[in-house]
């Protein structure tokens, strides 16, 4: 049932319902990565930093010994679902860590002409990727807000993608932003 909230000194009816207010904070979806190689930080720092040499700690051994970190660590901005996944397989279909479908938990949305991806935010904890890691993630619907605009009321929705490694440290979260209107 949608609840009609004031706007402006108007009166309108809101296009959160209670089934997507009960959502708010449920896994939609879960990932695991394949553990994390050497040569993959390696491949993915080459890439972010071509065709400048990417700093040492990236690729260099004995050097990433040294550093406060003690071993070679993945640069933040490193993915390790950017190609498959171990769970789900590569038999699944593969669905972008920042989408979702239009019956997210079984709950349908409101009627759309249009959906845009507006912002995404990034956390970054203290600990950080290194070989042999295997990461965690999981989507969730972590708010939705809704503002008028020209074209009528718009829905937002944050999703929350939040990676956890083998021992359950906190490594990242992506917050994607998306309104329809």
């Amino acid at each position: 049932m949608a609840e009609s909230s004031e706007t402006e000194g108007s009166l309108t009816e809101s296009l959160v319902t209670d089934d997507m207010r009960n959502i708010v904070g449920v896994v939609m979806r879960e990932s695991t990565s394949h553990p994390v190689a050497i040569s993959d930080i390696r491949k993915w720092a080459i890439a972010v930093y071509y065709p400048e040499l990417p700093p040492r700690q990236f690729w260099d051994e004995d050097y990433a010994a040294t550093t406060q970190f003690g071993c070679i660590v993945a640069p933040e901005e490193f993915n390790p679902f950017a190609w498959s996944t171990a769970k789900p397989s590569l038999t699944d279909p593969k669905v972008a860590q920042t989408a979702f479908s239009e019956d997210e938990l079984g709950v349908q949305p409101p009627e759309y002409k249009a959906i845009l991806l507006t912002e995404i935010r990034e956390q970054h904890g203290r600990v950080r990727i290194r070989p042999g890691d295997v990461i965690r993630s999981a989507v969730r619907i972590s708010e939705y807000f809704e503002r008028d605009g020209q074209m009528g009321r718009m829905l937002y929705t944050t999703l929350s993608n939040e990676w956890h490694n083998q021992s359950g440290d906190w490594v990242r979260t992506t917050e994607s932003v998306f309104v329809r209107y």
